[in-house]
């Protein structure tokens, strides 16, 4: 589609545009339909290069411009702008470059002012770092210049309209069916499990999964920096979210100021959609007082990794010895559950550990799977999750729930 075109039509719609009047999506369509074929009298168009256009001049007013087929395409899984001139797109986790680009650096600004501004989020080039998300739960993250080099920045995470259960991540081999049924056993029986790995490993996928486990008699707070999960099995569901400071510098909430917050809501559980820096310490008191089966996540490269990034963490929180920290992990945690990105871009759960004890004065885990690479065939990574010679030693909570049939068996 020729951009000068679409450029030329977007000013002769812009004029016709009454100021502060407001009309319906379908009336503007038709109007951005007569204005096509108006066109279209001296300047021949198929059929379909009609209908193209229409749907990408409707989208630069009432859409995301140019970004607004990606969203609609289900095989895109990530966007990347890097400029208004520099586009990438991640399908089946190949990355790609289009050949299309925004019309100026300023009709990508507006299109970042108004993402933001739906989630009363505030950037600009005193606060130019963002995140925030779209109305489908993608999360967004914006970087602006003076930061940025290129221009502003946008990355979007797309997220599937419908949440992928245990059951499909199953059929993806992203684990194995035992493995998934212990796991659902110990979301049920409330055990604290931590989820861990690297960017785009599927964290908050698989977190989404674990929550169908989540008994829907139970009250749920769950604390983001910016909403994505996608929790439906649970009714009595409070969602928490940080706030950015003001153009003044004040009125900022923190994550730390939620999962305070969370404790007074009386819930039985708390999910903090990931955890970065000092509001580890409070993420583990919750834990250990009484907030039991609670989730979250965390950047790691493996399970022994993640608890050494919990101490560091934990430590910028709070000043205390090191031993302390150390136990309140010890006590808090009782599964981590290692994710990867391996070579062939699929995601798997590599590891699932025990936190079993603090001893010499080091957090000791166990793992309970493991990941096994056994062949590589047409670039596809052949592998199982398999169970290890240790079995689960903390199988009180399973039998507190009933599930003694399990606990017998991971003890044995």
């Amino acid at each position: 589609m020729d951009e000068a075109t679409v450029l030329l039509l977007k000013e002769q719609i812009r004029g016709q545009l009454e100021l502060g009047s407001t009309i319906t999506d379908e009336v503007f369509r038709s109007r951005i339909e007569r204005t096509v074929f108006q066109w279209c009298r001296d300047h021949p168009m198929t059929a379909a290069e009609k209908a193209l256009l229409v749907r990408r001049l409707f989208h630069a007013f009432r859409g995301l411009d140019l970004l607004q087929p990606l969203m609609d395409d289900p095989s895109v899984t990530e966007i990347m702008i890097n400029g208004h001139e520099e586009l990438f797109v991640e399908r089946d986790g190949q990355l790609s470059r289009l050949p299309s680009a925004f019309e100026s650096k300023e009709r990508l600004e507006d299109l970042i002012q108004t993402v933001v501004a739906a989630v009363n989020r505030v950037v600009n080039e005193s606060s130019p770092i963002v995140d925030a998300r779209l109305k489908d739960g993608s999360r967004v993250h914006i970087v602006l210049p003076p930061i940025a080099l290129k221009g502003p920045t946008m990355t979007i995470r797309k997220f599937p309209e419908k949440p992928l259960l245990m059951g499909d991540l199953i059929a993806r081999e992203a684990l194995s069916a035992e493995a998934a049924a212990l796991l659902a056993a110990l979301v049920k029986a409330k055990y604290n499990i931590f989820i861990s790995g690297g960017t785009g490993s599927g964290k908050t996928t698989f977190l989404n999964a674990l929550s169908q486990f989540i008994p829907a008699d139970e009250r749920i707070v769950t604390i983001e920096d910016a909403a994505e999960l996608q929790i439906r099995s649970v009714p009595n569901l409070v969602s928490l979210e940080t706030r950015n400071a003001n153009t003044e510098g004040k009125g900022a909430i923190s994550m730390r100021d939620l999962i305070r917050a969370s404790l007074r809501m009386r819930p039985n559980r708390v999910i903090v959609g990931e955890v970065r820096g000092g509001e580890c310490i409070d993420m583990l008191q919750a834990m250990n007082t009484g907030h039991e089966g609670s989730l979250s996540t965390g950047h790691a490269n493996s399970a022994r990794d993640m608890v050494a990034r919990l101490e560091t963490m934990a430590l910028s929180g709070a000043d205390l010895p090191i031993a302390v920290i150390r136990q309140q992990i010890g006590s808090a945690i009782d599964i981590i559950i290692h994710l990867s990105r391996l070579r062939d871009r699929s995601r798997r759960v590599t590891e699932i550990c025990e936190v079993t004890s603090v001893s010499g004065g080091e957090v000791e885990i166990q793992p309970i799977y493991q990941f096994v690479e056994e062949d590589e065939r047409k670039g596809r990574v052949v592998g199982s999750l398999r169970r290890t010679a240790h079995r689960l030693q903390r199988t009180w909570k399973l039998r507190m729930a009933g599930l003694s049939a399990v606990a017998e068996c991971e003890g044995a």
